[in-house]
């Protein structure tokens, strides 16, 4: 199960990917989970990508958050 911040964390990658303050507990937690993973750009840096898993925990989350 995830904790508030890390479903939050995964939400703000969803919006904005390229954001860089993101906390690094939280980024792994998701990593370990297998609902992020890193993208090596040309650039030689890192960016978080949201999986395929990623994309249907939220997809799930955002129906539960409706029907509420």
């Amino acid at each position: 199960m995830l904790s508030p911040h890390e479903l939050a964390t995964l939400m703000l990658l969803k919006d904005a990917p390229d954001l860089l303050s993101l906390d690094g507990a939280d980024l792994e937690a998701l990593l370990d989970r297998q609902l992020v993973t890193l993208e090596n750009l040309a650039s030689g840096q890192q960016r978080p990508r949201i999986t395929d898993d990623g994309q249907m925990l939220l997809k799930a989350a955002a129906r539960i958050l409706s029907d509420e």
